[in-house]
């Protein structure tokens, strides 16, 4: 919700959407900022009871928002409102993935995280349509809708201790991050954010390469929500979060943007876009059921958040390739991201394989 709320809210106050764009900047950088070192704390205080915390922090400093700029504050007070706000959010992603960590049983694990996915695609879709619809009610209802949703989720949250950890074999319990073994996984999840950040920013001029009027954007941009809610739910219903499994999906990934890089004609286009959803998803569970299984129980919520910074690198750096460079070559480094990503999982996979003769890669069997 937040980018057309803040601008929403930036236009009616100030008279300039730039402002708003501004807003969504320094929330995000407040975010970045954070994530990490906020996630090191829940992990000290506990991840549910301090996710909480934040999520009705939020909610406060999201109404704050709303008051500096109902108050007529000039706009620099408005963005530092905003990027408080975001510092405060920073580490909520982390400290949610940690409580569904102990509230799941390995055997299913897989399946929740692709729920989530699936879920977070629909809110994509959703929430700008919600504070478009809040708006009509006046330029600050999408804000006050935004903390509403941090309030509303802090009630959903499981109340008393998590149960025991779900993926963990026991010998991670302690212990500092083991970053080496991790990056690889951090770095499907650059991938995920680079390559769909291109494809979301430069939808218009692939639609407008195609041959299509510039309202086939969104239609673009809805195939791709769709064929990534597809491909969670076949992996919720089939999947094996194997690292063969991420080459696979990796390999998906790079020949999908080869055809929307190089691609001209409205079904490669199509077909460029399915297969990219159709991976995105799968990958997105892989990755984080294989990170859990690196960090130790005791720095989860920091190694979450660190994935969080690391995949909102990867669309900070989708966004900028598109607006810097031809969109070919821009689509073509996010398929090539791929292409590098899979090369060093399958020579992280083949190393790690060497080092432990006779072990399996595989997490606990899914049911």
């Amino acid at each position: 919700m937040a980018p057309l709320a803040f601008t929403l809210l930036a236009t009616a106050v100030t008279g300039s959407y730039r402002t708003g764009a501004m807003m969504m900047v320094t929330f995000v950088f407040g975010e970045l900022v954070t994530a990490i070192p906020v996630g090191r704390l829940l992990d000290r205080v506990g991840p549910a009871r301090g996710a909480r915390l934040l999520l009705c922090t939020s909610a406060v400093t999201t109404m704050a928002v709303a008051a500096v700029a109902m108050s007529g504050a000039p706009p620099w007070a408005l963005l530092t409102a905003t990027g408080v706000c975001g510092a405060v959010a920073g580490g909520i992603s982390g400290g949610l993935r940690t409580v569904l960590a102990g509230l799941i049983p390995a055997g299913l694990l897989v399946r929740a995280i692709s729920v989530d996915a699936i879920l977070m695609e629909i809110a994509i879709i959703t929430g700008p349509a919600l504070a478009v619809a809040l708006g009509t009610w006046g330029s600050v209802a999408p804000v006050i809708g935004m903390a509403a949703a941090f309030a509303l989720s802090a009630l959903l949250l499981p109340a008393g201790k998590l149960t025991a950890d779900a993926g963990s074999d026991g010998s991670a319990a302690a212990g500092p991050i083991p970053w080496l073994g991790a990056v690889t996984w951090l770095a499907c999840l650059f991938v995920i954010g680079h390559l769909l950040s291109t494809l979301e920013v430069g939808a218009l001029p692939l639609a407008e390469r195609a041959g299509a009027h510039q309202s086939a954007a969104a239609l673009l941009i809805a195939v791709l929500s769709v064929a990534s809610i597809l491909g969670s739910v076949l992996f919720a219903w089939r999947g094996r979060p194997a690292a063969s499994v991420a080459v696979a999906l990796l390999c998906g990934l790079a020949v999908g943007g080869s055809v929307l890089a190089f691609g001209s004609s409205w079904t490669l286009l199509i077909g460029g876009l399915v297969l990219v959803g159709l991976c995105t998803g799968p990958l997105l569970s892989v990755s984080s059921v294989k990170l859990q299984h690196v960090l130790p129980e005791s720095r989860r919520s920091e190694g979450f958040s660190a994935a969080y910074v690391v995949q909102s690198v990867g669309f900070a750096s989708g966004s900028f390739s598109v607006g810097v460079l031809d969109l070919t070559t821009a689509i073509a480094l996010g398929a090539g991201s791929a292409i590098a990503a899979a090369i060093f999982a399958l020579f992280s996979s083949r190393q790690s394989a060497t080092r432990r003769p006779g072990s399996s890669n595989e997490p606990c069997p899914e049911n």
